[in-house]
């Protein structure tokens, strides 16, 4: 794959619609539930610059009104902090409430129980070195544009320390490259893993592991493993130099990227 060097600067543009999502949950509970983590990772997985600027917490009628006042304000607060672990933006000046059961109730009391996200989309282009606009692709158009042969990293995967498991915030990166390789019968895939900061052992075994980690997520979830194979290529493939200068650096050369093989 061909390397430019881009002057990158960030203009943001933002869409005037507002959009929601709600997030439901269950009684008398404010921690999510499987359903509503599937949920907002599927909506992350859109690939969208998404803005959060509001969040909006209900409640059924049962119970007392402070208590219900609380209970929505403690579903907000696992809402906002699993958004932020994911890496969302939620503005600064996000509008919080929590309604309690002070609102126009459903019939069906589940629906009351609930958290609703107001977000807008954030535009984003990159110049390039001519001025020319390149468009911030996700994850799924970089795929669909690549060929044999090229190199595609998966941005926002990480792992706990020295180790191949995945933090939870990573989750939503895992499940769009699963919509991906369903939604593309013919793409064909090495997952490789690697791993910054050591200059001699290039043969550690967590690169491997943490691409196998990938493997493993898209065979339990149906894809043929025909079509995957994994490696770990330790530091051989550093896109800096080691030792590291930065914090930065070593994000970039600590990284899970996939080869295509066929597409």
């Amino acid at each position: 794959m061909k390397k430019y060097l881009f002057l990158i600067i960030f203009f943001p543009f933002f869409a005037q619609a507002q959009e929601k999502l709600n997030v439901y949950f269950d009684f008398d509970k404010f921690n999510l539930n499987d359903e509503a983590v599937k949920k907002i990772n599927t909506w992350i997985a859109e690939g969208k610059n998404y803005q959060v600027i509001k969040l909006y917490g209900f409640c059924d009628w049962k119970g007392t009104n402070s208590y219900n006042d609380t209970l929505a304000l403690k579903r907000v607060n696992e809402v906002y902090n699993f958004l932020k672990e994911s890496g969302i933006e939620v503005r600064k000046d996000i509008e919080i409430r929590g309604f309690g059961e002070d609102f126009e109730q459903s019939k069906n009391q589940s629906e009351n129980r609930r958290v609703t996200i107001i977000f807008q989309e954030k535009k984003e282009v990159i110049l390039g070195e001519k001025n020319k606009v390149l468009s911030k692709e996700p994850l799924k158009d970089k795929v669909k544009l690549a060929k044999k042969g090229d190199l595609i990293k998966l941005d926002n995967i990480y792992f706990f320390n020295n180790s191949a498991k995945i933090v939870p915030k990573s989750e939503s990166v895992l499940y769009e490259l699963l919509c991906i390789m369903e939604d593309n019968p013919k793409l064909i895939i090495e997952i490789q893993g690697h791993i910054c900061c050591k200059l001699n052992d290039k043969d550690d075994p967590i690169s491997a592991a943490r691409a196998k980690t990938v493997y493993n997520y898209l065979i339990r979830n149906k894809i043929d493993r025909k079509r995957m194979t994994f490696k770990g290529y330790g530091v051989s493939r550093p896109i800096h130099p080691i030792p590291e200068k930065n914090a930065l650096e070593e994000d970039e050369n600590r990284r899970v990227e996939i080869l295509i093989v066929e597409n």
